[in-house]
């Protein structure tokens, strides 16, 4: 692929808007190394493949050789970003966002080369700023531009508070751009705002506003947005097998989408793909594909091969693996509700209700839905099977 064609591939593959095209092309062509952005809020433990997708684009960034920085919102975090919420998102203590962030780098390493990256903690300038460079820099905006946004103008017509915290983090979003010269700032549309206003305080700053590159968002496992709140997400962590395993309950209709936007699968493969599912290939076989590279990007090659085929004996051939865990009940409860959440394969009461509800526990090939039931171990113990592809030996 020449330079034209990575550039190409790089301004449209995972692209949903750019501000400005135009000037970031002929920056691009002219060959200036850009200093290009990406903050991440550690609001939860997991980096998870929604978040993987700006991620990729720093990386196609750093191969054509610009700087890539990335900022971690320690400072952010504890304040809340709005943007994507339907209520009120609350404050998180330091000791939360402190213990969420301890493996962020090392996650973030799967995609990026941290050794040709910056790296920042927005702590350092946000949490030094008083109330004279905040006024200053809140005077650039206006209420109206805030509440005019659709989701708190949502809120605010069902009754719904919006407190003025919540006002505060485009300015402190935008002003990470500032402290770092950001030529570039890379988020996905529901950032929109927000990156906005990053342009708009480096003008206050006298700095040239940067470019902004958004991604389109991509749903979970639950078809809605992925996200860390909802529970529906396949994070960069996640073990090979439980990786593969919930990219195999992907819908149909997004394996395209995930192999596009999740992927550097070449663009030719994919559109191979597409015609295949066209013409009839039973999408199982098209999504094993997409499983095994996904864990061959995180997990690498053996551990890729190993999933395909643990997946492939649990769930097609219907074998149970030779491999299944032990487990005996610390409380002696052998209630299901009880043995399901203490062995961590669930981890509420609400979805032991739902996996029940649904078919999705068997104890020795056997489908249980009484909530009450009584597990029954015996000498030998008893095979618990959560879903497909987790299994646990009952003792």
């Amino acid at each position: 692929m020449n330079n034209n064609d990575k550039t190409k591939e790089l301004l449209t593959r995972g692209v949903d808007e750019i501000i400005s095209l135009e000037d970031l092309e002929k920056k691009i062509k002219n060959g200036d190394k850009l200093r290009i952005k990406l903050g991440i809020d550690p609001t939860s433990p997991n980096i998870h493949l929604g978040r993987s997708i700006p991620l990729l684009k720093l990386r196609d960034f750093q191969l054509l050789g610009h700087k890539i920085v990335l900022i971690i919102g320690d400072f952010t975090g504890l304040i809340g970003d709005t943007s994507d919420k339907e209520s009120e998102r609350p404050m998180l203590s330091e000791e939360t966002v402190k213990e969420n962030l301890k493996t962020y780098i090392d996650q973030a390493s799967k995609i990026i080369d941290m050794k040709e990256a910056e790296i920042h903690y927005n702590s350092k300038w946000l949490g030094e700023l008083g109330y004279k460079e905040i006024g200053k820099q809140a005077d650039v905006f206006s209420i109206n531009d805030f509440i005019s946004r659709d989701n708190i103008a949502k809120r605010l017509s069902e009754g719904k508070r919006v407190s003025l915290r919540e006002v505060m983090y485009p300015l402190m979003q935008g002003y990470d751009s500032v402290v770092i010269n950001a030529d570039v700032e890379i988020g996905g549309t529901d950032q929109r705002f927000n990156i906005l206003a990053g342009r708009d305080l480096q003008r206050l700053y006298g700095q040239e506003p940067q470019n902004i590159v958004m991604n389109p968002l991509i749903e979970g496992l639950d078809g809605r947005k992925m996200s860390s709140s909802y529970g529906n997400t396949i994070n960069l962590f996640d073990t090979p097998n439980d990786m593969f395993g919930k990219l195999m309950t992907v819908a149909d209709e997004l394996i395209i989408k995930y192999f596009t936007m999740l992927t550097r699968v070449d663009l030719e493969t994919i559109e191979g793909y597409k015609k295949d599912l066209a013409d009839g290939t039973n999408p199982r076989d098209i999504k094993i594909n997409l499983g095994r590279e996904l864990v061959r990007m995180y997990h690498g090659e053996e551990e890729a091969e190993s999933a395909v085929a643990y997946f492939v004996n649990t769930f097609t051939k219907k074998e149970i693996p030779t491999d299944v865990p032990e487990f005996k009940p610390a409380s002696g409860d052998y209630n299901i509700s009880s043995v399901l959440i203490e062995s961590e394969l669930v981890s509420s009461k609400g979805e032991v209700r739902r996996l029940l509800e649904q078919g999705g526990i068997k104890i020795d090939g056997e489908v249980i839905s009484d909530a009450s039931h009584t597990i029954s171990a015996g000498p030998s113990g008893v095979i618990l099977q959560k879903g497909k592809i987790h299994f646990l030996r009952i003792i």
